[in-house]
């Protein structure tokens, strides 16, 4: 069951000259749906993270199983699979009637030197949370 849905329109600055989804793109896209989840699940918005260090990713492996075209609408559903002390990992499954794409994605929790730190404690109770409703 996903924590987080995002819905998606592929728009034309999404898609290479032929109208399909441009990969580099889906990227992008991926980072909407990844912002959208803190800021409306998490309470804690990139303007906020940004302000004492970041939340950079660590893994992306990006399965491409079907073409996206342009005037699509695509869901991405958010699952939080893991939480470690620095660490969080998602998967993230993109849909349009069938399977577009499937991410497995590790997001670490950094200060403003780049360096691992631990998860905020109101932060981490949420992601908790969020987890242990999903059981």
């Amino acid at each position: 069951m996903a924590h987080f849905s995002f819905p998606q329109k592929i728009l034309f600055k999404h898609c290479d000259p032929a109208g399909i989804g441009f990969y580099p793109r889906y990227v992008e896209i991926i980072n909407d749906a990844v912002e959208a989840m803190f800021d409306d699940c998490l309470g804690w918005s990139f303007a906020e993270i940004v302000k004492t260090g970041g939340v950079p990713t660590a893994k992306l492996n990006i399965d491409f199983k079907a073409p996206c075209r342009l005037g699509d609408q695509i869901q991405l559903d958010i699952t939080i699979d893991r939480l470690g002390r620095s660490s969080m990992a998602l998967t993230i499954v993109a849909r349009g009637g069938e399977v577009r794409f499937t991410v497995d994605q590790v997001l670490v929790c950094t200060d403003t030197n780049g360096k691992p730190r631990s998860w905020p404690d109101p932060v981490r109770a949420k992601i908790n949370d969020i987890m242990e409703g999903s059981v």
